[in-house]
């Protein structure tokens, strides 16, 4: 069967006109692909095959206006063309979009699709890399990358922390899209949000140094299987130190270019193909791996392909 799964979070919840898998979506249907959608409940193992109750949608059409980072697109922005249950293997690719944490529903649907791999269909990302690499805590492998950073639950070591830092950023572990972020000043309030931010010491958080330097811009670099293939400026609202969304270009510098050439061949190792890594100041803060982002934006701001070059490049090969 000639087609791309995706296996994503109920499609009513994406949003059409930013959602990187809508771009991908996009993308896929226009190199004239079939597209299928189903979610991680609907996946099944039957007589050893990986089988999917899903449905094949046809996106409707969308359209860029330039300085703006979102589509023009119907409320609706696909309708169902068919539902069946497909055997997913037999599929030419299979995304994995489902957003984080990586709770019990996410890596119970990373062991499903090992078994599609084993049957020889590319997965993106890899199960097995999403397992092995939590994206919080990739950048703690290369700490001569990142800024001061600590990893804990105890809100003593976090208080102990952010004196010695000044001023730190605290979020959980487990959390995504700026949810449950904190800006913790050397104060006389960072005892309480700290117990706050740790659940009085019950969650592990990440906490780093904050970087004035994000002012200037927090940098979003794209990569296909450990290679750049495009980056976006973006900075934080006016009333809100946490990040928007692209502003503009980014200029890659010699910082860039080294945090990637020490990520990379680890992204390629583990199968992580489609990766976002955000820079601030030359300083590696985060690399997201599980459902990465920002891709569908920046080409409606831009005017890039980076959702079109990704696509492409993962069907090298497969295309006749």
């Amino acid at each position: 069967m000639s087609g791309v799964l995706f296996v994503t979070d109920p499609l009513a919840g994406l949003v059409g006109d930013i959602d990187a898998s809508v771009g991908l979506m996009s993308a896929t249907q226009g190199l004239g692909f079939q597209v299928w959608c189903c979610g991680p409940e609907e996946l099944a193992v039957v007589d050893e095959r990986v089988r999917a109750r899903a449905r094949r949608i046809r996106l409707r059409p969308r359209q860029a206006i330039g300085g703006d980072h979102r589509w023009i697109v119907d409320a609706t922005w696909w309708d169902e063309v068919e539902s069946a249950v497909v055997d997913v293997a037999s599929l030419d690719l299979v995304h994995l979009r489902i957003d984080p944490p990586v709770d019990p529903r996410y890596l119970h649907t990373t062991y499903l699709l090992d078994l599609v791999e084993q049957a020889g269909t590319r997965v993106i990302n890899r199960p097995e890399g999403i397992r092995a690499m939590h994206e919080k805590l990739i950048a703690l492998h290369f700490p001569e990358l990142c800024p001061p950073t600590y990893v804990g639950a105890d809100p003593t070591e976090l208080r102990s922390f952010v004196a010695r830092v000044g001023t730190a950023v605290v979020k959980p572990v487990d959390g995504f899209a700026g949810l449950d972020v904190w800006l913790v000043h050397d104060d006389q309030g960072a005892v309480a949000l700290l117990e706050s931010a740790s659940h009085g010491g019950r969650r592990l958080v990440i906490a780093q140094q904050y970087l004035s330097d994000v002012a200037h811009g927090n940098k979003r670099l794209f990569l296909l299987d450990g290679d750049i293939v495009g980056a976006v400026l973006r900075r934080p609202a006016v009333d809100d130190f946490r990040i928007g969304p692209p502003v503009a270009p980014a200029e890659l510098d010699e910082d860039d270019h080294a945090i990637v050439a020490a990520l990379g061949p680890v992204l390629r190792k583990h199968g992580l193909a489609i990766a976002g890594l955000d820079v601030i100041g030359g300083r590696l803060i985060e690399v997201n791996v599980t459902c990465p982002g920002g891709m569908h934006k920046t080409d409606a701001l831009l005017g890039t392909q980076l959702s079109q070059t990704i696509v492409s490049r993962l069907f090298e090969g497969v295309l006749v």
